[in-house]
């Protein structure tokens, strides 16, 4: 017989179902707080399916979430697969544990099927038996028979509908995702990771101040902020879209890429009204979360009431600004068209923003790559280090690795040994899009 042990508990345990080669578990509670551990964690409300060959779990909307192979080519049977609202999917290994949590802040490491900066991780989606899991999940639930006649009607009713979505159909809802904001958004910010990168995003300005040669994941579109009808009719739709799952969300993003540039009422509006129409005060999941992007002179040029009305809201908000170099030859040669002073300016006001008010974390991004300026570490040194005359646990420092899909040991030792002298948390930005 097929041996099954619940390790959560069921909202409603009748619904519950096992044979000697299949077990149905509805409505999963999951965790309801993000944590970081060494162990496997599954968040939010779900159901699990599980045959002798594999575990699948889906979300509220009967749409595959999680899968692992129970087969002995699986790589390791505390990591998984992980598909996100965009139809991606992402295998989180542990990587070590250790190495892992210094270098990106987490115990799992995401491992994408694009390419990105990362500068850790393997190639797993390499291995047929996860590659061959990603395609033909569907394949194997084809193979499940349908409502047996011991079957609860419950199961039975939610067996049917799960088999009945397809591959494309999620395809479809992804374009439809993209669709309701305009664009898919390539980049989410670092910070998302306290979420787990399970987000809601909503766009309300299109675009950046900035168009730097070496940024691969902006859009040439100049800087415009939305209306208020536009985000009333986003936020709408994305309602619809997220349908009886949204219960299991509890932080929204507000893109695109400079969101902090955009005006303060419609910032604290899109915020509001979001937290109201997606029912966050009441989400399965605590502590809701908005994070956003900015730029060193939308900091700069934001008044100190806007943090103060952010730091009211019902919200823990992370702001993430692309400092990127503290030197004006680095900032040059990338094309960034601001000064080196200009950015200690935007860091020195990060510290005193996250000084003064509790529930607002602003973060920073800084670029690596073995071809820059040596003069590049040495000024990002003069304000981690030697700008801060003690370790403050707050105010991230994420460093991005210029080139995608290319690692290179000579980076890793220098974000290492900057990690070491910093003063501020410090973590590599591993680009992850929605």
């Amino acid at each position: 017989m097929l041996q099954i042990r619940d390790p959560y508990k069921t909202t409603h345990p009748e619904t519950a179902y096992q044979t000697d080669d299949l077990s149905i578990f509805l409505n999963i509670r999951g965790n309801n707080e993000y944590a970081k551990v060494s162990y496997p964690v599954k968040y939010g409300i779900f159901s699990r399916l599980e045959t002798r060959e594999m575990i699948l779990e889906f979300n509220l909307n009967h749409e595959i979430k999680h899968a692992r192979s129970k087969t002995r080519h699986w790589l390791h049977p505390s990591e998984w697969l992980k598909r996100t609202v965009g139809n991606d999917w992402i295998y989180y290994s542990s990587g070590g544990y250790s190495g892992v949590v210094e270098a990106i802040g987490e115990y799992y490491l995401p491992n994408f099927m694009y390419a990105t900066n990362s500068l850790l991780g393997g190639k797993p989606f390499e291995f047929p038996v996860i590659a061959d899991l990603c395609s033909s999940w569907q394949d194997m639930m084809a193979g499940i028979p349908g409502a047996l006649p011991d079957m609860p009607t419950p199961i039975a009713n939610w067996l049917e509908k799960a088999k009945s979505i397809h591959g494309p159909d999620l395809e479809k809802k992804a374009d439809h995702l993209f669709d309701i904001s305009g664009a898919r958004a390539t980049v989410l910010p670092p910070d998302a990771r306290h979420s787990d990168y399970n987000l809601i995003p909503l766009t309300i300005a299109d675009g950046c101040l900035y168009k730097c040669r070496f940024c691969k994941v902006k859009n040439k579109k100049p800087f415009t902020p939305r209306s208020r009808t536009d985000i009333q009719q986003q936020i709408q739709a994305l309602k619809l879209l997220y349908g009886p799952d949204l219960i299991n969300y509890n932080a929204l993003f507000l893109g695109e890429h400079d969101a902090l540039c955009a005006p303060k009422d419609l910032i604290l509006f899109a915020a509001n009204q979001s937290h109201d129409a997606f029912g966050f005060a009441h989400s399965f999941m605590k502590t809701p979360r908005m994070y956003l992007f900015g730029s060193v002179d939308s900091l700069l040029n934001a008044d100190m009431t806007l943090f103060d009305a952010l730091n009211r809201l019902p919200f823990d908000t992370y702001i993430n600004i692309g400092l990127e170099s503290h030197d004006q030859a680095t900032l040059d040669r990338i094309g960034k068209p601001i000064t080196a002073e200009k950015v200690s300016l935007a860091f020195d006001r990060m510290g005193e923003i996250n000084h003064t008010f509790p529930k607002i974390e602003m973060t920073g991004n800084f670029i690596m790559d073995d071809h820059l300026p040596p003069t590049h570490i040495q000024s990002m040194l003069d304000l981690v280090r030697d700008r801060i005359s003690r370790p403050v646990p707050k105010g991230s420092i994420y460093l991005s690795p210029l080139r995608f899909g290319k690692p290179s040991r000579e980076v890793l030792y220098d974000f290492y040994r900057l990690k070491t002298a910093s003063r501020l948390p410090m973590f590599l930005y591993i680009i992850q899009r929605l």
